[in-house]
Parts: structure tokens; sequence; C-alpha cells
């Protein structure tokens, strides 16, 4: 049904083949029947302005965007797509991400979606905070670069303990 009438109490007729939406005694819409049980079908007349600019997106015009940016950005944008039930669901995200282009520049967003990727964040929002904090400036280190040796000391009890074949250590 219109969107205007979202918030109003509706009634609807339904028949084999149509769904009517009436409002007081005026009809307000007419849909033939979707025969996929449980599926809906939205005329885009009926959208806001705001969804129906979505619906002119569809995925392969997302990620041939996302492919000028960089291989990373073109791997996340894929993964917001996919990580949704319904790839529509991922939209708002990939073009929050477009946003970010305007503001940040192409290399800053691929560096930044480098490392959404590398630690496993696959949202919008990870992106946003990499780009404000600067993280995308800053070398990605793998976490084995990172790790330090433990140093060797008594209390370290060493892979012989735990290989114990009594039931009360110490063995």
């Amino acid at each position: 049904m219109p969107h205007a009438f979202i918030p109003r109490e509706v009634e609807l007729r339904l028949t084999q083949n149509t769904v009517e939406v009436l409002a007081g005694t005026r009809r307000v819409a007419s849909h033939p029947r979707s025969p996929r049980r449980g599926h809906f079908a939205t005329t885009p007349e009926h959208m806001p302005a705001a969804h129906r600019a979505h619906a002119e997106w569809s995925p392969g015009r997302l990620l041939n965007w996302a492919a000028t940016i960089g291989p990373a950005t073109a791997e996340l944008v894929k993964r917001l797509l996919l990580e949704k039930p319904h790839p529509e669901q991922g939209y708002r995200a990939c073009l929050s991400l477009i946003r970010l282009a305007r503001t940040y520049s192409h290399e800053r967003l691929e560096a930044a979606c480098t490392r959404a990727l590398a630690v496993g964040a696959h949202r919008y929002r990870s992106v946003a905070s990499i780009l404000a904090k600067g993280h995308d400036q800053q070398p990605l280190t793998s976490p084995a670069q990172g790790e330090q040796a433990l140093p060797e000391h008594a209390n370290v009890r060493g892979p012989n303990y735990y290989h114990c074949t009594r039931k009360e250590p110490p063995c």
C-alpha cells in the first residue's frame, strides 16, 4: 500500500488472486496476489522516494563501483550483500561506503576495507570507525608479528605436563 497509509489502520480484502487495501471506504491499493507463500511484492509507486532511490541500485552496480576503489572494497561490498538474507538489505551499508568515498580518499577507503577484512569486521560502522580513528594509515601487522615469546621461568609447565595419563597431576 502507499507508504503514507503505513501508520493508519486499514482493512484488507483478500481473494485467491488479489489483495486489496481499504482505508475507510476508499480502496488505496490493489495487487495481484503472489503465488509464493510468505513472499512480498512492492509496487515502486507506493515506496517513499528514498526507498525508490535504493531500488535503482543493483548488486552488480554496487560491485562495479566498489571495484573502482580497489579489491578490498569490492570484497567488503560483496560480503555486505551476501551476509544478509536479501541483497537489498545490504544496500544501505554499501551506499554508506559510497558516502565515505566522498569524505575520504579512495586510497584511505581501500586501506580501511583491507583492515576491516583482516580483522573480520564486515560492517560499515567498522570501516567508518577505522577511518575516523586513522587506523587505516597505520601498518597492518599480523598476529604472529605482534606476539612476543614468553620468557622461560620456573612456573612454566611445558607440553609434557598436559599429556599426563594419570588422573591427578603432576605426572
